[in-house]
């Protein structure tokens, strides 16, 4: 049985891929990461909604 000194892959760069399998680390294209500043309807929905509660909650609580 033949084992090799090195059991890291050093072109990895990252301790945590090094650690990897070969066939594990192959895995798909990733994905590309979405423009730095795009506001969507669902983050404007969000906002408000997380507004509108906040302001109702404390109507609530100071009257």
């Amino acid at each position: 049985m033949r084992r090799s000194l090195v059991l890291s892959d050093e072109t990895a760069g990252h301790p945590f891929l090094a650690s990897l399998p070969p066939h594990v680390r192959a895995g798909s294209v990733p994905v590309p990461a979405r423009p730095a500043l795009s506001i969507t309807r669902e983050d404007i929905r969000g906002f408000l909604t997380a507004y509108v509660g906040c302001f109702v909650a404390a109507l609530i609580f100071f009257s």
